[in-house]
């Protein structure tokens, strides 16, 4: 039976009522104190300058932005060489995300994902009605062959980020085409590029040449990562016209601002910053792995990542939750994912030099402590 929103309320359907929703990073100690944020994959160089100028020339709140972001697909068709009709804008990738099985599935039908994927997969499959199956994994990362033994007639789509969140690992080019080829036509493959500009070009994985060739591929990606427009919510995918069709059929119109619309195409056009950043986060992360790695003999353990964060495993005496606490008192705020069966792990985002030197010195303390 169907519980009822109050008890002389409509009733809630069971998918929805199935949702766990999701919870954002925390930027705050739970006494209230304001931490370092190192818990939602921020820049932390922040925004391009001409970004930045855009935003604050943009038109004013009473005027609506233009629907289908006009101006910001042709640019990012220019960049990328994707004719602009085959490019969908969103409130973020989120919002793409979580339409594509409005679109595509429905109740009785299946979305696979690998475990430890992003949990907006399992939210946007059972927004649908449609049952979540979770793939196994190789050692946090994804494994295409168990992948491909989860699809069944009843898939209709297979979600992939890569790089992945929260592990930062990564599914190479033949990978991914390997992956591909598995499924059958009327599967819709979703690869969720949220990281993908922190990657060397030379390191692509292909999935925008997918998309462009065939007609069961979707790529998304946002510019809340490296581009450090996370607060304008801005993301974009592109695929077949038919699947760009279903997914502008049911956004929300004028989904993206005006000041959204235009700190994209500005940021798109600093490439300078983006090259930056992707080399302060190569530096960084390096780094912070390298610390990690010294703390080996104490238990700790990060995953090898290609994104603007480490996943971090405590499999000593030291404890993820004793280690989130102990950061919190040096004042930073790192990702704890028990609810993605993650209870021994934190996901720490790439700061600044001096944040990665504070948080490993940090870490190193307390496991020396703790053995």
């Amino acid at each position: 039976m169907r519980a009822a929103v109050s008890e002389t309320g409509p009733e809630l359907k069971p998918w929805i009522e199935a949702i766990h929703a999701y919870v954002p990073g925390q930027s705050a100690a739970p006494d209230g104190r304001p931490l370092i944020k190192l818990s939602a994959n921020e820049n932390p160089l922040g925004t391009s300058p001409l970004a930045l100028a855009a935003r604050a020339d943009a038109a004013g709140p009473a005027e609506y932005p233009d629907p289908d972001a006009t101006g910001l697909r042709e640019a990012l068709g220019a960049l990328h060489g994707i004719d602009p009709a085959r490019i969908v804008c969103g409130t973020g990738s989120d919002e793409l995300l979580n339409l594509v099985p409005l679109a595509f599935a429905g109740p009785g039908d299946e979305v696979v994902y690998v475990r430890y994927g992003f949990m907006v997969y399992d939210i946007a499959a059972r927004r649908s009605g449609a049952t979540p199956v979770v793939a196994p994994d190789r050692d946090y990362a994804t494994d295409v062959d168990a992948l491909l033994a989860c699809v069944s007639e009843r898939t209709r789509v297979v979600f992939l980020a890569n790089p992945n969140n929260p592990t930062g690992t990564f599914l190479p080019r033949s990978e991914l085409a390997r992956l591909h080829a598995g499924l059958p036509r009327q599967v819709l493959l979703v690869i969720d590029q949220a990281y993908a500009e922190y990657l060397d070009p030379e390191d692509d994985d292909g999935g925008l040449a997918l998309a462009a060739e065939h007609g069961n591929v979707l790529v998304t990606r946002t510019f809340s990562k490296i581009y450090g427009l996370a607060g304008e919510r801005v993301g974009w995918g592109t695929g077949a016209p038919a699947i760009i069709d279903a997914l502008n059929r049911i956004r929300a119109p004028f989904n993206v601002t005006v000041s959204g619309q235009k700190a994209a195409l500005a940021a798109l056009g600093d490439q300078d910053f983006v090259r930056a950043a992707r080399e302060h986060n190569r530096r960084e992360r390096a780094r912070l792995a390298a610390s990690i790695e010294a703390l080996g003999n104490l238990g700790l353990r990060a995953v090898s990542s290609e994104a603007n964060f480490l996943l971090v495993l405590f499999e000593g005496a030291l404890t993820a939750e004793a280690a989130l606490a102990g950061l919190a008192e040096r004042g930073f705020a790192v990702r704890h994912l028990p609810g993605q069966g993650l209870p021994q792990a934190l996901r720490i985002t790439v700061g600044t030099a001096e944040q990665m030197d504070a948080v490993a010195e940090g870490l190193r303390q307390m496991a020396e402590r703790a053995a």
